[in-house]
């Protein structure tokens, strides 16, 4: 129980260190509210919701939290900052909680997991960590160089595997994306090897054609083994704010989106878009966040915990 509490700790922790440029911003805020000794009333909650917006947790899913605010309010529940802090912790944890499922490596083999995103997200990098984070975990992963159009994208998937000493299937720049990737599902499937991981370019979601591609990719994946991709993530750079939302939207409606990736979160004053995602996401079945990138070393990526998360952003 003591290992467990310490590793738990180290994770707090490193939530805690990378989300500092959001956490200023909010606490711009609430900070001196929730330290000093204004009245808790409908202006005190106005505060909040400037903060909120301001970090990009949007206005739809900022009226929630403010309109559970208010209720607590009207009943008397907020008597004193101490109270109203609390009860923001606990309204932005229940919003984030949804997005909270674990990731895991089902029994196909191998596993496919396709990463789909905008142009610089972060789907090449995340990959690289992910693949270290599943060698840590006991699984052998295959990288599959699918971004053949990015100038110099199979080099640094190749030097991700070189550091992970993975292997990396990949073809000339401009070779069939779709082909790229079902080679590598069947070399792993040789090899015996548990994971693959494939890359994809980057496209705008707003771009039919490059959208269909994707489509054409997942159908060509589906000939090596019909129940593959078997996670679709699409990795969301934490600084699109609003963004986020619309390619979720339409990169779910191409290829199925079953999770997300959020990247580059602790270079971010806009981490709250994970609430804005939860909040849109409310009426329908959530695509969850399996992992946040935290920094630019290949450990720094870490599956979502919402109480971390929330514990981070209103930490002194």
């Amino acid at each position: 129980m003591e290992e467990a509490g310490e590793k738990n700790e180290g994770v707090r922790g490193r939530f805690n260190r990378s989300l500092g440029k959001t956490r200023s911003k909010i606490s711009r805020g609430i900070g001196n509210l929730i330290l000093g000794e204004k009245n808790i009333d409908e202006e005190a909650l106005l505060d909040i919701e400037t903060s909120l917006l301001t970090t990009d947790v949007g206005f739809d899913a900022t009226e929630a939290i403010i309109g559970a605010l208010k209720e607590r309010l009207s009943r008397k529940e907020l008597s004193d900052t101490k109270a109203l802090h609390q009860a923001l912790r606990i309204e932005l944890t229940q919003m984030a909680l949804p997005l909270g499922k674990r990731f895991q490596v089902g029994s196909a083999r191998p596993f496919v997991v396709l990463f789909v995103g905008v142009n610089g997200a972060g789907k090449t990098t995340t990959i690289g960590k992910l693949s270290k984070h599943l060698e840590v975990a006991g699984f052998s992963t295959l990288l599959a160089a699918g971004d053949t159009f990015r100038s110099a994208a199979a080099e640094q998937i190749q030097a991700w595997g070189a550091s992970n000493n993975v292997p990396v299937v990949s073809q000339q720049r401009g070779a069939d994306s779709a082909a790229v990737i079902y080679d590598a599902i069947e070399t792993a499937r040789h090899r015996g090897i548990d994971v693959v991981l494939a890359d994809t370019a980057g496209r705008l979601q707003a771009k039919k054609e490059l959208m269909d591609e994707l489509s054409k990719i997942k159908r060509v994946i589906a000939r090596a083994d019909e129940s593959a991709p078997h996670e679709c993530l699409l990795v969301i750079d934490a600084n699109a704010g609003q963004n986020a939302i619309s390619q979720l939207r339409d990169f779910d409606q191409a290829v199925g989106v079953s999770g997300l990736v959020v990247a580059k979160l602790d270079g971010s004053a806009r981490g709250g878009v994970l609430f804005s995602l939860a909040h849109a996401q409310a009426s329908q079945e959530c695509a969850p966040v399996y992992f946040v990138g935290l920094g630019e070393s290949a450990d720094d990526i870490e599956p979502f915990d919402p109480d971390a998360f929330v514990e981070a952003l209103l930490a002194p």
